[in-house]
């Protein structure tokens, strides 16, 4: 009667330790998962943040180009050569972010 108790006793245990093992592989392949979608999510958030400064300089750039006086000719040309290069530097971010 006691061997018997304590093979229950055993299996008992050897059946909890197998649930205890596979709930924390769940739990680690969880994290793993979580870990990677962070990751991405921080890499997502980065672009952004870029895109955002890219877009206030534009901003920045546009202002500076409409408080220039609009009566020269030297006034139209400059405003020309800037959005010359808004356009080339636009292309070098874009090709940076691939």
């Amino acid at each position: 009667m006691n061997q018997d108790h304590l093979r229950n006793q055993l299996s008992s245990l050897d059946r909890k330790l197998n649930l205890l093992l596979a709930e924390h592989k769940r739990i680690k392949q969880e994290l793993a998962q979580s870990q990677a979608e962070n990751e991405v999510l921080r890499d997502e958030m980065n672009a952004k943040d870029e895109q955002i400064s890219s877009f206030q300089n534009k901003i920045k750039i546009s202002k500076i180009v409409d408080r220039i006086d609009t009566d020269g000719e030297d006034s139209t040309e400059l405003k020309r050569k800037l959005d010359d290069y808004i356009k080339e530097i636009d292309k070098c971010i874009a090709y940076l972010s691939q």
